[in-house]
């Protein structure tokens, strides 16, 4: 055998050569494989799988290893899996494996990734009415926001906003409060939130941070290292199972409530437009069916788990708190400015703003007088 100069090589050479290549070739395919495996298998029945029409790179927000967050997207991909028999396969990328965690809108409309699962509210720099879709503070519970997006306008609202960045949005995940957060000192007063050095996201950052905090962005897996360091006094993240399992009671004993900042959290998945608008109608009411079930077992799943964790923190040490009525007024008071002074500078924002009061006031019609009152 000879090489491309001419020279001759042995065939032990070339045989080691055509190994290497194999094993570099492996290798390689396992390295552009999604990290998630299918939580079950496909139907045992070969003859109900089909090829995959489609098979798309999808990037998430959250840890897979997260519990309830990181867990539903792979719900979601599992389900269409089964559902399809295999056609449609989303392959499910951990946190900046192939894309930034906080730059998976900007990827999708990019056309770097078909679709991405993220939370909006990550786009608040970019698209200023985003938090409104993903958790607004003393806003809608969980079960008004789908109502209002199901059947109040949020869907077509969201939808108009998202397609001018080349983006469809799925809403394809909800959970209840998160906690107000964990602090390494107690919260008695507004004074002890003046200058208080903690992680917060959303419009609620922007609240906490006017009342005199100061507020840094930081991703979920560099939130225990800066509480342990010192770096900030507190955080807040998600919902205590989650906050739990990133460790944050070993540093900061002190977990707070309500949830005032974000009384839903919402997830979605988001398509590039033109692939979305090139799928069949079919694919397309798999990609609906599949995230709407995901929204309704996502929120059982953290309502279903968040007691349990909350009546074994005696046992590790954490007290769970409420905050004082006169901080959560003031933190309600400051919302409600805030709010204001973003629909005045953002047309999109008062269009979602006025359509999400408007339903909640209706609502209220409703809710006040169907539930019985919380202290019953």
């Amino acid at each position: 055998m000879t090489t491309s100069d001419g020279k001759r090589i042995s065939n032990r050479a070339a045989l080691f050569a055509v190994m290497v290549a194999f094993v570099v070739g492996i290798i390689g395919s396992l390295a552009i494989r999604p990290v998630h495996a299918p939580a079950y298998e496909l139907s045992q029945n070969e003859g109900d799988r089909q090829p995959a029409r489609i098979k798309w790179r999808l990037p998430v927000v959250f840890q897979t290893t997260m519990p309830v967050l990181g867990e539903n997207p792979v719900y979601l991909t599992d389900a269409i899996r089964e559902a399809s028999g295999g056609a449609i396969d989303l392959q499910v990328f951990e946190p900046g494996e192939i894309v930034p965690a906080f730059s998976i809108t900007d990827a999708v409309r990019d056309g770097k990734v078909p679709a991405g699962y993220t939370w909006l509210g990550y786009d608040q720099g970019k698209i200023p009415a985003s938090p409104l879709i993903a958790a607004v503070p003393f806003g809608m519970e969980p079960w008004e926001y789908s109502a209002w997006w199901y059947h109040g306008g949020g869907r077509e609202l969201t939808e108009s906003l998202y397609v001018r960045y080349n983006l469809h949005p799925i809403y394809c995940g909800m959970t209840g409060p998160e906690t107000a957060g964990w602090f390494r000192r107690r919260i008695d007063s507004l004074e002890d939130v003046q200058g208080l050095k903690i992680r917060f996201a959303g419009l609620g950052g922007r609240v906490i941070e006017r009342l005199g905090a100061s507020v840094t962005m930081l991703p979920g897996g560099e939130i225990f290292q800066a509480l342990e360091k010192g770096a900030i006094d507190a955080t807040e993240f998600a919902l205590p199972v989650v906050d739990q399992a990133l460790g944050f009671n070993r540093v900061a004993p002190y977990n707070y409530y309500p949830g005032w900042h974000q009384p839903f959290t919402s997830s979605h998945l988001v398509v590039n437009l033109d692939i979305w608008r090139s799928l069949n109608a079919a694919d397309q009411a798999m990609l609906n069916l599949g995230c709407t079930a995901a929204v309704t077992r996502n929120l059982a799943q953290a309502e279903a788990l968040q007691g349990e964790v909350i009546q074994g923190f005696a046992e590790i040490g954490v007290s769970a708190e409420i905050l004082p009525e006169a901080l959560l007024r003031e933190l309600n008071r400051v919302s409600d400015q805030i709010l204001e002074e973003e629909a005045a500078k953002d047309a999109d924002f008062a269009e979602i703003l006025a359509s999400q009061r408007a339903f909640r006031e209706q609502y209220a019609e409703w809710k006040s007088r169907a539930y019985l009152p919380r202290d019953f």
